[in-house]
């Protein structure tokens, strides 16, 4: 059957789609390949780049790209996860063919106000729900 693709989706494809991304690619065991997209365009955060330097992920490389662009070019996913609110889920597009679509309902860590260690906290532990969800995701698959 090949190796399935997966779009992890969010507003800005800043934090949580581009963590999830490379959860995905690094657990996958070439299983699947993951990329990720956002409904806006934005640059990476850099709290969610310290976050995953922390672990030895290294997301600092990493551009934000539209949804609707990969949309445009006749991108096909098996699956595509949303992890944004359910609201924000509605707006991304219908990719066509894709075996089921899923809404992961994450905080989104721009929203984040406090001092740069508290946002750095509530950012580590977005990437800490992201990367359960991601394994859980792949023991059902």
């Amino acid at each position: 059957m090949g190796i399935k693709k997966i779009l992890f989706v969010c507003v800005h494809n800043s934090a949580r789609s581009q963590m999830a991304e490379a959860f995905l690619n690094k657990y996958a065991e070439g299983k699947y390949i993951a990329e990720s997209a956002g409904l806006k365009e934005c640059s990476v955060n850099q709290y969610a780049i310290k976050a995953m330097d922390e672990i030895g992920i290294d997301i600092s490389l990493n551009s934000s790209n539209l949804v609707f662009d990969y949309f445009k070019q006749g991108r096909l996913y098996h699956y595509v996860v949303k992890v944004c609110d359910p609201k924000s889920s509605e707006r991304c597009p219908v990719f066509p063919n894709i075996i089921a679509s899923y809404n992961w309902d994450i905080k989104d860590p721009s929203l984040t106000t406090g001092t740069e260690e508290e946002i750095l906290q509530t950012v580590r532990q977005i990437r800490d729900s992201l990367e359960k969800n991601v394994i859980n995701w792949l023991k059902e698959h």
